[in-house]
């Protein structure tokens, strides 16, 4: 396993692909882990570099306490810096967050910038605080069936392939959701 070092702890990441191809980062969604991509990997060019990490609070990454859009383009930032060179950053819904911080903060590191599934601005701060709320009432399995509505169709939803995402976002610690909701808020 590969971890970069942040000031808040253990960040997880992996590389798979070519050892010094163009490389592609991926940056996923709101209570998901660097596995969200494995199903893409087998579809993409050989010659590629692809790099996947888990957010703090995500996967197997440290929890990171107060987080915002701009600490997280931070981290991939020193991420990139760490595999060298210019990247194709591929954002997913918090991930697109991020890479659009990221295009302004650091536009050097990037050769290209691929946002899906997002906007610069995600909800509100009271939908945002009302999630977390129901995080700290419910726990991650009460919000479960209702995230689980937003990303899937009902016939996927009713297939035995929606248990491993179920089970993906309902194993990620409350903290470090309620960190990236806080984060999707502010």
């Amino acid at each position: 396993m590969q971890v970069l070092t942040r000031h808040w702890g253990a960040m997880h990441y992996r590389i798979d692909g070519a050892n010094h191809g163009p490389t592609v980062v991926f940056a996923n969604s709101l209570g998901t882990e660097l596995r969200l991509w494995d199903a893409l990997l087998p579809l993409l060019p050989a010659d590629i570099r692809v790099v996947r990490y888990d957010k703090p609070g995500h996967g197997l990454s440290d929890l990171a306490g107060t987080t915002t859009v701009e600490d997280l383009a931070d981290d991939a930032a020193a991420l990139i810096e760490t595999l060298g060179g210019q990247v194709v950053f591929v954002g997913l819904s918090i991930g697109g967050l991020i890479a659009q911080a990221l295009a302004a903060r650091r536009p050097d590191l990037l050769k290209a910038v691929v946002i899906s599934n997002s906007a610069a601005k995600l909800g509100t701060a009271a939908s945002w605080q009302a999630r977390i709320d129901a995080v700290g009432q419910q726990g991650m399995a009460g919000i479960a069936d209702g995230v689980m509505e937003r990303w899937f169709a009902a016939k996927f939803r009713a297939s035995p392939a929606l248990a491993p995402w179920r089970n993906m976002m309902i194993r990620t610690p409350s903290q470090g959701y309620i960190a990236a909701c806080r984060a999707l808020a502010g």
